[in-house]
């Protein structure tokens, strides 16, 4: 029974990671779709090889989720923990892209962790959850904002006596770059995660003592994860790229290489999990000012912001209301 759950979690957790795939494609490709860099069918193929090798790029951030977010369970119990935060998490992205919201699926699985973990009356690491979940979660989208609206600045400046379509196309060459730092760091932020669960499931049955990914791991989560961006989330492209405000090549490239590079810099220096959705979207916002602050569309922008503070509860209370369901059936 308890291998069978195992196997259960990690087949949930694929099908949370192809969800996340395909819910946050839009955060490697609505850019450079939106300003015609790329059509989307090669923006989508492109993201998910960029996935699949970003994927394959770091496990630290997975060992943050693994070990720092709750107490790891034990047997069966704990593994309706860990089953339950999936299912909530899947129910929120799900909810979040048929509204066509572009929220954190990072958030949504870690606040399922919490809510299962609240649920079952087990232990959350809260001075943990403040300090590598709530503070990068406020402080990401600030960064993302003021870095983008800072370099669309310094391109304005450095371009200001260039002939708009000859920079255009070179802004068009370079997204196709950005776009692919896009995909790469959401590779290697998103799919941690997800490593991150499974192996914490692994901890909880006993199959391995310590948090470490093994490769078969990484693989799956990475292929899983590559389908579902190349299955595209057109609602949230379509809300990312064109509802926000209207991009043009040189602040698309402004707002890609802006998050792209606090992708990286959260992954490899800090080991903290960050939503890539929040970077992408506030870089955008901070891009599209530069023209002229009312042309953000800031209704939209904060329905979004709304819908972000709403992730870690939402899915919280979706994980515990998942587990008490389980637990009533199965009686773990």
């Amino acid at each position: 029974m308890e291998l069978a759950g195992v196997i259960a979690i990690i087949v949930v957790a694929l099908i949370f990671d192809f969800t996340n795939g395909f819910h946050d494609a839009a955060n490697a490709i609505a850019t450079s779709v939106s300003t015609r860099a790329l059509t989307p069918r090669v923006a989508l193929a492109m993201a998910a090889v960029m996935n699949l090798i970003g994927a394959h790029m770091g496990t630290a951030v997975a060992k943050t989720v693994g070990s720092g977010i709750i107490d790891t369970p034990t047997g069966g119990g704990g593994l309706t923990i860990v089953a339950s935060a999936l299912v909530g998490a899947i129910g929120w992205n799900l909810l979040t892209w048929r509204l066509g919201l572009p929220t954190s699926s990072s958030h949504a699985l870690i606040g399922g962790l919490i809510g299962a973990a609240l649920a079952a009356v087990s232990g959350v690491q809260w001075m943990g959850v403040l300090k590598k979940v709530a503070v990068p979660m406020l402080l990401s989208p600030l960064l993302g904002f003021l870095l983008s609206y800072v370099v669309m600045v310094g391109i304005l400046w450095l371009c200001r006596r260039a002939n708009p379509r000859k920079a255009g196309r070179r802004f068009r060459f370079l997204q196709t770059l950005s776009a692919a730092a896009m995909g790469l760091g959401h590779g290697l932020q998103d799919a941690q995660k997800t490593m991150g669960v499974i192996v914490l499931a692994l901890v909880t049955a006993g199959y391995q003592s310590g948090f470490e990914v093994p490769e078969w791991v990484i693989f799956s989560v990475a292929a899983a994860m590559a389908l579902g961006t190349y299955s595209g989330g057109w609602r949230i492209i379509r809300t990312l790229g064109r509802r926000i405000v209207q991009l043009d090549p040189p602040r698309g490239f402004a707002a890609e290489a802006t998050a792209s590079t606090v992708l990286y810099a959260t992954a490899f220096i800090w080991t903290v999990p960050i939503s890539t959705t929040q970077t992408i979207t506030s870089a955008v916002m901070g891009a599209g000012a530069t023209r002229r602050f009312s042309a953000v569309r800031w209704g939209v922008a904060r329905n979004i912001v709304i819908a972000w503070g709403s992730t870690l509860p939402g899915a919280g209370l979706a994980a515990a209301a998942a587990f008490w369901i389980l637990h009533h059936l199965f009686g773990i």
